[in-house]
């Protein structure tokens, strides 16, 4: 991990092989997809997405923008509805009834709020909304964030706004907390405390955490779980402790392949060298190769880079067969 990942209990370990599904890991689940797609027209937002991602994580679901990041949390919180395959969040149908909404908080990407009310007035509403409202719990987070409850909401900062939107997320004593990029749009400062707050409520409450984001330093300072999505589809998941493990930088000379056993996710080739980022279960030992690790941006953006040039061949297929 970088130098500045923000120090804090995680919710909880799960241990097992990165997958392109995530579903090698053990333990219960807070969300299961299998074949999951949404096509809005002709195009497909988000296609044949299977995944399970387990409870007691913070969990980071990272991709380019366009990959289907915000279909698929708007398919698991029940704004939408699927095109194909099947979604199920905590065992059950996303937004079923009253018990299985209550069970879920979710923060949207502009983090809403009602600009002519109050901050005391959300939470006056959160209170008739949920009947597991925690008012005291509520209020002391406001005031530990040093807003004043008269305030408008029109009036705060983004900043702030995205701490209201948290506060009334969390004040419903979810099981599962869904967070759909909510400081793309603040500054670093916002975005660290922002951060730092969710982390400390992650571990308060041991509530598992689904948090979406195209920006991979803010994934890595708080989250321990990573789904990578891209091209509408993932492309790999699990815990961050063991994708750098099983991931390696290879440095040779000349042409070379790297060794049989190695999974190439990117290949980089010169006249004198070759490199590659590579998946294995232990680092090659063959002195041809230079080994080395690797950071979780690199592996992030070597399987985006898979993934972008997979969907160029599907597109060309598809183009050759109309």
């Amino acid at each position: 991990m970088n130098d500045e990942r923000i120090r804090g209990e995680a919710p909880g370990r799960v241990q097992g092989a990165p997958t392109r599904d995530g579903q090698s890991a053990g333990g219960s689940a807070v969300l299961r997809a299998d074949g999951l797609g949404k096509r809005y027209g002709r195009r497909w937002a988000l296609s044949d997405c299977t995944l399970t991602i387990p409870a007691g994580h913070v969990v980071g679901l990272v991709g380019p923008n366009g990959a289907g990041k915000t279909t698929l949390l708007q398919l698991a919180v029940g704004l939408v509805a699927p095109t194909a395959g099947t979604v199920t969040v905590l065992g059950g149908r996303p937004a079923e009834g009253p018990a299985q909404l209550a069970r879920v908080g979710f923060v949207a990407q502009d983090t809403p709020t009602y600009a002519g009310l109050s901050i005391a007035d959300h939470l006056r509403f959160g209170a008739r909304l949920n009947h597991r409202w925690d008012g005291d719990a509520a209020r002391r987070r406001i005031e530990q964030l040093g807003l004043d409850p008269r305030q408008r909401a029109g009036k705060l900062s983004g900043g702030q706004r995205a701490q209201l939107a948290l506060t009334l997320a969390v004040a419903k004593r979810p099981e599962l907390l869904i967070l759909d990029e909510p400081v793309a749009s603040l500054d670093p400062l916002a975005r660290r405390e922002f951060l730092a707050n969710l982390l400390e409520v992650a571990a308060d409450q041991r509530v598992s955490v689904v948090l979406s984001s195209h920006l991979v330093a803010d994934l890595d300072r708080v989250c321990d779980y990573v789904v990578v999505l891209a091209t509408s589809r993932v492309q790999v998941a699990g815990t961050i402790e063991t994708l750098l493990a099983t991931h390696f930088r290879l440095t040779g000379t000349g042409r070379g392949e790297p060794p049989a056993d190695q999974q190439i996710i990117e290949a980089h080739r010169t006249a004198r060298t070759s490199t590659f980022v590579v998946r294995a279960d232990a680092a090659p030992g063959d002195p041809a190769w230079t080994v080395e690790p690797v950071t979780l941006e690199e592996v992030v953006l070597a399987y985006m880079k898979q993934a972008h040039g997979a969907g160029d061949e599907r597109a060309a297929r598809a183009e050759a067969r109309a």
